[in-house]
């Protein structure tokens, strides 16, 4: 009887607490990341001890998994070594022993549980010696290139994404516009394109990150479908990453996101000062430029053929898959699968492809805007990237027409 009573009490200590799964980490140019796999929501908190130089995580209500290595090296420009511990019978702590950083942020994923880790160190720090370097060249003589883009179609998988009136679903509809935003990048422009899917397969949202960063692309463009609870709602809009306190958009992040909107809002306190630091090191100010270019030309492009086709702006919000990205990276929303009429047209294939034709046409226009700020004389230099130059607004105008409540 006593073995008995303390096995079923190990296993309702065991059935109560969150397993932690898993550790691993990526190490990129500008700040390496670690995701701690979890098995079950977990809160946590963190700390940072100087003498020497460290960070660590107590991860409440956890329990370790005996499959774990309780201790790995890292070695490059932020992170020497991370240890993992039982530190007490319902808390796992996370060590990160440090090299010269600049500071890190953590947040949590769900669907799989996930706590993300990015750390980023201090400039001038040496080169990391076991990373493989890939040259990669931006200005080239008097051209400015993009060679790598990576395309995000939304959801996939367990995750249908928004479901139309008739059964459309998201998933669906930006896998198809992916893939032809890809082909219309690889085969008239030359250009080398990665997707973060190219199947109906569930990616976790830090994945998708990670490959672009991994690939060190260019450029990454996240596919999306909005949806609203009011049927009569259509449009197209266009993000980038930063925090808002706008309502709207709140909604739209938290349904990409997977989790409600009040938890969303929750988290502004510990996450509105990562943004905004986050955004003065990760290209805000050219995801904004991309965000325009791209918004300005799907709606000039639809409303040829499509005359309700309302253009809802460029907008920013905290989208998880957008975070840590080291190139200009945008989320585009193609249309509202709620509204019966914008499904019925998103169901066609002509709509699909003019929406990818209308994508590409403006990344042409970013990166003719950006060649001709890399090199006055550009005019000189033939350049084909798209059939009908669209308009792009100069960096006053962008900042006056982000829609938003916050001003930037």
């Amino acid at each position: 009887m006593p073995l008995l009573l303390l096995f079923f009490i190990g296993y309702s200590y065991a059935a109560r607490n969150t397993v932690v799964e898993g550790i691993r980490y990526s190490s990129y140019e500008s700040h390496t990341r670690v995701v701690i796999d979890l098995k079950g929501p977990v809160e946590f908190n963190q700390n940072r001890i100087h003498d020497p130089d460290r960070v660590f995580f107590d991860l409440k209500n956890t329990s370790l998994s005996r499959k774990i290595k309780k201790a790995f090296s890292v070695n490059d420009n932020a992170i020497k070594k991370v240890r993992v511990a039982q530190f007490k019978k319902d808390m796992v702590r996370v060590v990160f022993d440090l090299n010269k950083i600049k500071n890190f942020y953590a947040f949590i994923l769900e669907k799989p549980s996930r706590l993300v880790i990015d750390v980023y160190p201090q400039k001038g720090n040496k080169p990391i010696k076991n990373q493989k370097q890939k040259k990669k060249t931006v200005i080239k003589g008097k051209s400015y290139e993009i060679k790598t883009v990576v395309i995000d179609p939304g959801h996939g998988g367990k995750d249908p994404g928004a479901v139309g009136p008739r059964g459309l679903r998201e998933k669906d509809i930006t896998l198809s516009v992916g893939k032809k935003l890809g082909k219309i990048l690889k085969q008239k422009h030359g250009m080398k394109v990665l997707y973060t899917r190219k199947r109906d397969k569930f990616i976790p949202l830090n994945e998708r990150t990670e490959l672009a960063n991994g690939n060190k692309a260019d450029l990454f463009i996240s596919v999306h479908v909005n949806a609203s609870k009011q049927r009569s709602v259509r449009g197209i809009e266009t993000y980038f990453l930063n925090w808002t306190n706008e309502n709207q958009a709140m909604k739209v992040a938290a349904r990409e996101n997977g989790i409600p909107l009040w938890k969303m809002k929750k988290m502004k306190g510990g996450l509105q000062m990562i943004l905004q630091d986050l955004a003065r090191s990760n290209k805000k100010e050219e995801s904004m430029r991309l965000a325009h270019s791209v918004q300005s030309s799907m709606v000039n492009t639809l409303k040829k053929k499509y005359r309700k086709i309302e253009d809802l702006g460029v907008k920013y919000a905290l989208f998880y898959v957008l975070v840590g990205a080291e190139m200009p990276s945008i989320l585009v929303e193609i249309s509202f699968i709620s509204n019966r009429e914008e499904e019925r047209l998103l169901s066609g294939d002509r709509y699909k492809t003019r929406i990818a034709e209308a994508i590409a046409s403006g990344i042409g226009s970013y990166i003719m805007e950006k060649a001709l700020v890399a090199s006055p004389d550009m005019k000189h230099r033939e350049v084909s990237f798209t059939e009908s130059p669209v308009s792009v607004e100069g960096p006053a105008a962008l900042l006056s027409n982000v829609k938003s409540s916050d001003g930037y």
